[in-house]
C-alpha cells in the first residue's frame, strides 16, 4: 500500500515569517496538530502544536501578562519550526513510513512531490486507522 492511499490531503502551510499569533489562530480554528512551513512552495520545516505551546508564555491572556509575555506572540515560524523534516514521496510504501516512525521521535511525515512541494501529511494515527480497517475486513 502506498502512502498516497492513506495520507491526509488537506495540509495547512505557513511561511517562515508568519508570527506565532497567526500560527496560534490557525491551530485554534482547525483540528490540525501540524503546520508545514514552506518557502517558494517548497517544504522547509514543520511546526507542531507542541512546538507552538513551548514557544509561548504561559501568562498569555491572563491578568499577569506582561509586555514580555505578549512579545512571545511575535516570534516567527522559522524560530520555532523543526528544520529539514523527514518526508516521503506519495508513491512510497506504507512500510517506509513505519520505518521512519520507528526510528524517529516524530508524529507525522510530510508527503511531497518531486519538487519538494507538500501534497499531504501522514500521521502514525493514519497508519493505525488503516490497520484496524484491514483487520475488520
Amino acid at each position: 500500500m502506498q502512502v498516497k492511499e492513506i495520507m491526509t490531503k488537506a495540509v495547512v502551510t505557513v511561511s517562515m515569517d508568519d508570527n506565532t499569533k497567526a500560527i496560534k489562530q490557525i491551530f485554534s480554528k482547525t483540528h490540525f496538530h501540524h503546520l508545514l512551513v514552506v518557502e517558494n512552495k517548497q517544504l522547509v520545516g514543520i511546526i507542531s502544536d507542541r512546538d507552538l505551546f513551548k514557544s509561548l508564555s504561559p501568562n498569555i491572556g491572563t491578568a499577569s501578562e506582561t509586555e514580555k509575555d505578549a512579545a512571545t506572540l511575535n516570534k516567527r515560524a522559522h524560530q520555532i519550526m523543526s528544520r529539514k523534516p523527514k518526508s516521503l514521496a506519495s508513491d512510497a510504501d506504507i512500510y517506509d513510513a513505519i520505518a521512519i516512525f520507528n526510528r524517529s521521535d516524530i508524529s507525522c511525515i510530510p508527503i511531497v512531490d518531486h519538487t519538494n512541494k507538500p501534497i499531504g501529511i501522514l500521521s502514525w494515527r493514519d497508519i493505525l486507522r488503516i490497520l484496524e480497517k484491514l483487520r475488520k475486513h
